[in-house]
Order: structure tokens, then sequence, then C-alpha cells
């Protein structure tokens, strides 16, 4: 009995501190959120008052001048399938007949909505496949790592995920963003945004980022919310025009990566509590705010917000949208869908630990 009680009273003290954690890094994703969109902001007046031209954090960029243009988009606008359930977000027909319609002008902005906001997840959701690998694949392309490395340490995960092993977790979290370990932050952005170019402006869903401008059409500010770092996060959030984004804050001191995490990886519940804190930073109300993911493990992320839609979800997340009367739109097609489902089993949180663990495997 007393070993019983022992055990108990373990998993409910580590419940609780992964708990903490998980508010810690949604404190730290928040605070750095809010940082950024204040340093874009004091950058686009300084800029202004220089004379350079800026443009508008409520408008995507256009075909013609956004990176990696005239190269083909994740997926056309007319795979958006679409399963209706509850409070239905608008839908694209303005996005999809814009081009058939003479308009001499563009109609005026829509006046600021300040407490309504969308949240997007990034992996599978805004782009194909996780950042974080694609982030990877261009640091080994630079040397920061094999391949091999990468793609060992990735098929341990996958066998801990879907063989249900315990193994190293723990470990896994505490090596977080160890690779970037005495990298700059400067460093990193430099590498992040060429990455970008490279491996990841090709990548975005046609269909996920109409959804993204329709709410900033509507005057309500976008945020991506992702288990990758926040700088390649907000890299990615102003390729799109978005307002910003969430992301694992990893710590720096005099601007130099220390390889640890503050808090724990932006996944799971940790994103729930970013948003709430965001929310409550920018005087956001949550019951007018939208979700959108296409994993089961963002439930905690779409349960606080009002209206939650679920964006080539895994089957887990299908049933519970369903379950619950969330909106489903899908932009995949059969095999396209199939594949796609393949990281969803590794979840960003075991992909940015497998770049982590390949890095700290190979230094040993």
């Amino acid at each position: 009995m007393e070993a019983v009680c022992v055990a108990l009273w373990r998993a409910r003290s580590k419940k609780q501190e992964r708990e903490r954690l998980a508010a810690l890094a949604g404190e730290a994703s928040a605070d750095a959120a809010v940082a950024m969109e204040a340093e874009a902001a004091q950058a686009e007046a300084e800029a202004a008052q220089a004379g350079g031209t800026t443009r508008s954090d409520s408008t995507l960029q256009s075909d013609d001048t956004a990176p990696g243009a005239g190269t083909a988009v994740a997926e056309p606008l007319e795979a958006g399938r679409t399963e209706p359930a509850g409070e239905l977000t608008p839908t694209l027909d303005t996005a999809e007949s814009a081009d058939a319609t003479d308009v001499d002008e563009a109609p005026p902005p829509a006046p600021p909505d300040l407490t309504a906001a969308a949240f997007f997840d990034v992996d599978n959701t805004m782009m194909v496949g996780a950042s974080i690998f694609h982030f990877a694949r261009g640091l080994a392309s630079r040397k920061y790592f094999t391949a091999s490395d990468l793609a060992g340490f990735a098929m341990q995960q996958l066998r801990f995920r879907v063989g249900g092993k315990e193994g190293n977790v723990d470990g896994i979290r505490e090596q977080g963003l160890s690779f970037v370990a005495g990298a700059t932050v400067e460093q990193l952005t430099e590498v992040g945004e060429e990455i970008y170019d490279e491996l990841m402006a090709d990548k975005i869903w046609a269909g996920t980022r109409a959804l993204a401008q329709m709410h900033l059409d509507a005057g309500q500010r976008v945020w991506l919310v992702t288990a990758t770092p926040v700088e390649l996060a907000a890299i990615i959030a102003r390729r799109l025009g978005l307002t910003g984004a969430l992301g694992t804050v990893a710590e720096s001191i005099d601007g130099v990566y220390t390889g640890r995490l503050v808090g724990d990886l932006l996944h799971g519940r940790a994103k729930a509590h970013a948003v709430r804190a965001l929310a409550a930073r920018e005087g956001l109300n949550l019951r007018r705010c939208t979700a959108y993911s296409d994993s089961q493990n963002d439930v905690p992320m779409l349960s606080v917000v009002g209206t939650a839609v679920a964006v080539n979800p895994d089957a887990e997340l299908r049933d519970t949208a369903r379950a619950r009367g969330w909106e489903i739109r899908d932009f995949r097609t059969g095999r396209k869908a199939a594949k796609i489902g393949v990281p969803s089993v590794l979840g960003a949180g075991a992909v940015a630990g497998a770049v982590a663990g390949a890095v700290a495997h190979r230094r040993r």
C-alpha cells in the first residue's frame, strides 16, 4: 500500500512539474511574441520616417513578390473539402473568385478588430511537413550535423511513438534545442531566412494561407503557434504577412544561445498556456478568437478559443472535431493525405528532440 501511495505521489509531482514547465514555456513565448511585434513596429516606423517603403502587417505578400515566387504552393484551394459543424468560419468564395472580378480599386481595409484574433499551428496546418525538420535539413546542408545523425535519431523517436516505450523522454526534453548552443540569435535568424527560401516557401498550404488572409481582411491579428524556435517561427510569420508567432524559446545570454529551453517545448498544453498569456497581454477576448490545427496534440489550444477548426486533421482530431461540433477543412487529396500523416506520428516535439539528440549523440 505504501509503495502504491509513493508511486501515485511521484506521478502527481511529475505531472505538476510538467504543467509548470508548460506554463513557463507559454509565458516566455508570449513575452517573446510581444517583444518581436514591438520591435517590428518600431523598425517600420523608423523606415517610414526615413522615407523607406513598408508593407502593411494586415496584407499577405503577393505571389509575384513573395519568397519562392513562381513555385507551386502545396495545394490549390479547390481541395478544401469542408465538413460543416458548429459555428462555421466564412467561406473562401471571395478568395477563389477574385481573379474573375474586375475591380478598379481595392476595398478599404477593415477597421482593426482589437479583441479577436486567429492562431494557426504550423506543421501540416500552414505548411506541408514539420518546419523544424525542414530547418534541420537546412542546417545539415550547412554542416551543423550530418543527415545520417538526424535520420538515425528520428527513427528512434518513430519507434518510441509507435511502440509506446517511454525511453529517455526527459533527456530529449532537456536536450531540446541544444543544436543551437553557442550560435548567436543573429546567426540563427540569418540562416533561417535562407532556409525558408530554400525549403519552406513552396510548402505553404494555399487553402490555409487564404484562411489567414480572411482574418487579416477582417482587421484581426494572426499568430502562428508552433514548437519550432520562436525566431524561425517569426520568419515564417513575417514572410506570410502575419502579425507574429508563438514558438519555443531557447535561452540566450548576450545574444548567444545556451542550448537550454525556457520552460519546455511549445507543444501540447504549452500552446494553450501561450495563447492565454498572449490574450492577456493583448487584450483579446478568447471567445471571439479562432484556432486552427491538424493534430490531436493541439486540442488544449483549440479548446481555449471560441471557434476551433481542424485543418488536414489526423484521425484522432477528426473524431474529436466531429464529437465537439468543430469545423473540418481538408486541403489534401488521397495519396498526399496518407503521406503527410506520417510526420504527425512523430509530433513536432519529438522531431525537435530528434534534431537535438542527433547533435548531442555526434558530440559524444
